[in-house]
């Protein structure tokens, strides 16, 4: 029924983006991609009241946010609706909305050497510079014993920290204990939010919207 219909925006294709789970609140598009602005993919919050969301570039506002459970339209966890959108092996996800990865030092400096191609020695810490509108993070400054450096966009900070591709970029990092022989984190955990890079349509949210 749609059939040769297309979005317009100013006489132009709509970029119409689109990701898994927003995670709550849209990402706006330069903060994933090249810096160029669409008034139509803009932070909102993924509920009825679209502007009633905090400031999430604000790291204390994204750190309560992610840690939180706040309601949102791709906070479900509806296995009829989730079967609509996801494949058969994502639908063994159940954590996209909230979820969280341990590391310890070793691990999480051997995956980011191996897949940044950098030494970085023991990795001390994992420091968010700058958050977009959802907050995921846009700038990443990885602190290790030979060598700092800053990441972004958020697609190489997901591919930097994981064998394949965290969920997403938003995410608060937890260091656990210190090794008194090292004075160095014994492990880490990332508290992450959200499936993708969260700009334009979310695809769960939208379904749940549907049903």
């Amino acid at each position: 029924a749609t059939r040769g219909q297309v979005l317009m925006y100013d006489g132009e294709l709509c970029d119409a983006r689109f990701s898994k789970c927003c995670g709550g609140v849209f990402e706006q598009f330069e903060n994933c991609w090249e810096p160029k602005h669409y008034k139509y993919l803009r932070a909102r919050l993924d509920n009825v009241d679209e502007n009633n969301f905090p400031d999430l570039t604000v790291e204390e506002n994204a750190t309560k946010w992610i840690l939180s459970r706040p309601e949102a339209f791709c906070n479900t966890s509806d296995t009829k609706i989730l079967s609509q959108v996801l494949n058969n092996y994502d639908q063994e996800t159940t954590d996209f909305y909230r979820w969280k990865v341990d590391y310890t030092r070793e691990e999480l400096s051997e995956i980011a050497c191996r897949r940044s191609g950098i030494d970085f020695g023991q990795i001390v810490d994992l420091v968010p510079m700058e958050r977009g509108t959802s907050g995921r993070i846009v700038r990443l400054k990885i602190i290790g014993t030979k060598r700092t450096m800053i990441f972004g966009k958020e697609l190489e900070i997901r591919k930097t920290l994981s064998n394949s591709h965290l969920y997403s970029s938003a995410f608060v990092v937890e260091r656990h204990d210190v090794d008194p022989s090292t004075n160095l984190p014994v492990s880490f955990t990332l508290h992450g939010a959200g499936w993708g890079h969260g700009v334009g349509l979310c695809q769960i949210g939208a379904a749940v919207m549907g049903a």
